[in-house]
């Protein structure tokens, strides 16, 4: 496959055009970051309101992901995707234009849906590849097309600086940013134009029913009742953060809890309305149809503490280096880049340790026990470390961070192949609940090497106790290195027919 994956033939030409539509995405998701001074500056905000806008980048991405994952699962990557990037424009547009902090969060906020992109490619890529290498051309697709936070963090700044040449100054991040939807919308024309949901010949398999996650069994029903809820719960906790940087008052507060608890009753709803003939008892699944809702919870689970780690460490280690180490804010930034620049190898990594070994199970369970260690070994980190060292312990770690999500995304197509759209998108939203939980619990830490320290611990204890479940919960996916997916083997060939039917008669 190596080899094969600089061609830009057939299922390679898919991946790359796939991996390319999650970088642009993840450039657009990511555009405020470095350019977050210059908005500050111009539009004389406050650190507050910057934490804030931070925050909402990564708002409705939540539910964003849900939803794209049964829209994804109904019409396909194809359009899915074209859609998306298209759309883009339009909040980093309005974004460009907005004269006051109100109309940035508005903004932002459904600029944040942008970010659920990255669960329509993992549709894409598993319907062109076979288990046997899903591992490694999804963790192509995720570390690549996530390697466009890193992008826009080097090239965003340099291109504001070049756009502001003549232009009065002010203008050079509105433009920049405004820029990146434009490309993106672009690109969406181009991906529709020339891609394909499936190979020749091949069905694309859909959900029987709409609106919410097919289980199998009624034990299985009440346990995503139960795992829906930290969904919902990370809302309110984001709603919590707005009121109290006074976007919402009281009544604001209260008005936005009570939709929450009815987003929460209208999912369970939906989720109640696809499986209620299982539920009722008028539908009984066999055996070779089924799939256990528990193996979901162990992969989302360890997506928060991989995935939501990255997110937030991201968001923390310039700081934690300038202020550790006594570091320039320049060399801060670069040192902490290098933990961003481990995903165009650590993830593709991580999904070709898991296709090789011979069991995705025992890879996630270490990756993410290294991890683990790895973050309670940052803990220690103070001044009086070596410089290097402290650095090669962050790539390290960081390695173990990516290579664990490359192997928790060469599981999630190997669940159940039909719903794999909103297996992904449910995964995928954890993601995003643990950045905000972990981003959430370092803005109450106090500052300094305390609180960096209890940050670390926190991650370390958290992957750790994960780890422990994917020991003992966590099951090999069905059919984890075969030649072809679940419900998709060959078709017997013309030549054997003519004997088959002679022996029937």
């Amino acid at each position: 496959m190596l080899k094969e994956l600089w061609t830009f033939r057939g299922r390679y030409r898919i991946l790359h055009m796939t991996w390319f539509a999650f970088f642009l995405s993840f450039v657009v998701w990511f555009n405020l970051a470095p350019l977050a001074t210059a908005v500050q500056a111009d539009m004389g905000l406050t650190a507050a309101q910057i934490r804030t806008l931070a925050i909402c980048n990564v708002a409705l991405t939540v539910p964003a992901r849900i939803i794209i994952g049964m829209v994804l699962d109904r019409f396909g990557p194809r359009i899915t995707y074209s859609l998306l990037l298209m759309y883009a424009a339009i909040p980093c547009i309005i974004f460009s234009l907005a004269q006051n902090f109100s109309q940035l969060v508005i903004s932002r906020l459904a600029l944040s849906i942008v970010g659920a992109g990255f669960v329509i490619g993992i549709r894409m890529v598993a319907e062109w590849f076979p288990p046997k290498e899903i591992g490694t051309a999804e963790g192509i697709y995720g570390g690549w097309g996530n390697f466009g936070s890193a992008a826009a963090a080097f090239t965003l700044p340099t291109v504001a600086a070049v756009l502001t040449f003549g232009a009065g100054g002010a203008i050079n991040w509105r433009v920049a940013i405004a820029l990146t939807g434009i490309i993106a919308a672009v690109y969406g024309v181009i991906y529709f134009n020339n891609v394909q949901d499936t190979p020749p010949g091949k069905v694309y398999q859909k959900p029987k029913r709409h609106g919410g996650l097919e289980v199998t069994s009624k034990r299985d029903f009440w346990f995503l009742m139960l795992m829906n809820i930290p969904l919902v719960g990370i809302l309110c906790v984001l709603a919590w953060r707005l009121g109290k940087v006074g976007l919402l008052d009281g009544t604001g507060l209260a008005i936005t809890y009570l939709g929450l608890l009815g987003l929460y009753l209208f999912q369970a709803y939906k989720c109640w309305d696809v499986n209620k003939d299982l539920m009722t008892g008028k539908k009984r699944y066999p055996a070779e149809d089924r799939y256990t809702f528990t193996q979901v919870a162990l992969l989302e689970l360890t997506y928060v503490v991989n995935f939501g780690s990255e997110l937030a460490v991201v968001s923390m280690l310039p700081a934690f280096f300038e202020n550790t180490f006594g570091l320039s804010k320049q060399l801060a930034g670069m040192i902490a880049a290098s933990y961003a620049f481990m995903n165009l190898a650590a993830r593709p990594g991580g999904g070709l340790i898991s296709d090789t070994l011979g069991s995705r199970k025992w890879t996630m369970t270490v990756l993410t026990g290294g991890m683990g260690i790895g973050y309670l070994m940052m803990s220690g980190v103070t001044g009086t470390w070596w410089l290097p060292l402290a650095v090669i312990l962050t790539m390290a770690c960081s390695f173990f961070v990516q290579a664990g999500e490359g192997s928790t995304f060469a599981m999630v197509p190997l669940i159940k192949r039909r719903i794999t759209g909103q297996v992904a998108g449910n995964v995928g939203a954890y993601g995003n609940v643990g950045a905000v939980a972990y981003l959430t619990m370092f803005s109450l830490l106090p500052e300094g090497d305390v609180g960096n320290r209890i940050f670390f611990q926190t991650l370390g204890i958290t992957a750790l106790v994960v780890t422990f479940l994917c020991w003992f919960f966590l099951k090999e996916p069905k059919g984890s290195f075969a030649e072809h997916h679940e419900g998709e083997a060959p078709e017997v060939e013309l030549t054997e027919v003519p004997t088959l039917l002679i022996e029937r008669d």
